[in-house]
């Protein structure tokens, strides 16, 4: 089992931006994909932005061109970086793992942006 927890949400301004960080209990090796997911009050929770163990990347159609997912393998660390923020970004966003030997949540960081 891996523990994953988030941190670096807080109040943004509209237009500004904020990264948020994912730790995670342990390496990860083999396929594997990490991503973070939010969800606003009253939806249902959504993809936001996933990386695999090879690269690939891929970014709901509404955060393109403003988010970057990336993850730093010697720190087992994910991280979103968010720019642009827009008030329909707030939600509380979550990190996920996807692996063979394990899927795992964290317990999620809130994200507000409003002016």
């Amino acid at each position: 089992q891996v523990q994953l927890v988030e941190s670096g949400g807080g109040l943004v301004q509209p237009g500004g931006s904020l990264r948020l960080s994912c730790a995670a209990s342990r390496s990860i090796f083999g396929f594997n994909v990490m991503g973070w997911y939010r969800q606003a009050p009253g939806k249902q929770r959504e993809m936001v932005a996933t990386v695999s163990s090879l690269g690939s990347t891929n970014y709901a159609n509404s955060v393109k061109g403003r988010f970057t997912i990336s993850r730093d393998n010697a720190n087992n660390t994910l991280y979103l970086q968010m720019n642009s923020l827009k008030p329909e970004d707030t939600a509380v966003y979550y990190c996920n793992l996807d692996w063979y030997r394990a899927s795992s949540w964290g317990q999620g960081t809130q994200v507000t942006v409003s002016s």
